[in-house]
């Protein structure tokens, strides 16, 4: 699956994203029809999912290229810091649960992607701070 990366762009299906300066980390965030999942609980429960290695939650280090929301149904697609990472069916069932536990969503699935391959570049300033690069 390709996936098209456009960092801070507004959502589709007429739901307004955050002010320009509290937007989340994530390419592209699709809302298909109608839906009572709001963006910004979800981008909560996302948050609190972090990569084993890297002490940065997965939104901040720019891992989540896309999110579908349809009705009660959200696709997260995300990426790694490393193909071979070890821990991958663990921080996709994490990242799974906790968006399953957002208020208003009833199925979430995972889809993983190394396409394009994740850099330090996509982290934001949170990120960088958090693992002492700033």
């Amino acid at each position: 699956m390709n996936v098209r990366v456009a960092r801070n762009v507004p959502v589709s299906g007429g739901h307004a994203m955050p002010e320009e300066d509290e937007k989340p980390n994530i390419g592209v965030i699709e809302f298909v029809g109608e839906s009572e999942v709001e963006i910004d609980a979800l981008c909560e429960s996302l948050k609190r999912c972090y990569d084993p290695e890297i002490p940065a939650n997965v939104v901040d280090l720019g891992l989540i290229y896309a999110l579908r929301i349809e009705g009660a149904k959200v696709d997260v697609t995300m990426t790694l810091t490393a193909i071979g990472c070890p821990v991958a069916g663990e921080v996709m069932a994490q990242i799974q649960d906790e968006v399953c536990q957002t208020p208003n969503v009833e199925s979430c699935t995972v889809n993983l992607t190394f396409d394009p391959p994740w850099t330090p570049e996509k982290m934001n300033e949170t990120a960088k701070w958090d693992i002492g690069w700033v």
